[in-house]
């Protein structure tokens, strides 16, 4: 993989590879739609004029470069974000420029991605050790035994 400068790119080149793409040569770029739309908060009168924020969405039920279980874990970790018809919409409308709009719709994206592509680890059902559970019941044991020594106290007045 060339060295592409990273304000050009849709995905900057990270030090190590990126794990979510199951072919190193497919890139996500050609599957993504970039919308530039208005947005509202600061930016004066330009904030009426210019479409500085950016709706990026992406097909995950029918994306190639995933595999089907980072599509899996990527559904559940978007949440409200997907749409019925399994498209991911992220929109970004923090900075006034498109630009910055746009490395951090696809930022975030990525950090979205990378995340549904670690495995979660699977957890391993323990025991209870032996003395653990002598130790509860002892501990049940007593506990009855103070219940019960509380109503034995007979009336004196009969």
């Amino acid at each position: 993989m060339q060295n592409v400068n990273p304000r050009l790119s849709l995905f900057p080149i990270y030090p190590s590879p990126i794990p979510f793409i199951i072919h190193p040569m497919k890139s996500l770029e050609h599957e993504l739609q970039l919308e530039y739309i208005r947005a509202g908060g600061p930016g004066g009168q330009n904030v009426n004029k210019v479409a500085t924020a950016v709706q990026l969405r992406f097909d995950v039920t029918h994306s190639p470069s995933l595999a089907a279980d980072v599509k899996t874990r990527l559904v559940k970790l978007a949440g409200k974000r997907m749409t019925d018809e399994g498209v991911l919409i992220i929109e970004a409308s923090k900075f006034r420029t498109q630009e910055k709009n746009r490395e951090d719709a696809i930022g975030r994206l990525n950090e979205l991605v990378r995340k549904a592509g670690e495995k979660p680890k699977m957890r391993h059902k323990t025991k209870p050790t032996k003395a653990s559970k002598e130790e509860r019941l002892k501990e049940k044991k007593k506990r009855g035994e103070t219940k019960k020594n509380r109503g034995s106290s007979k009336n004196i007045f009969e």
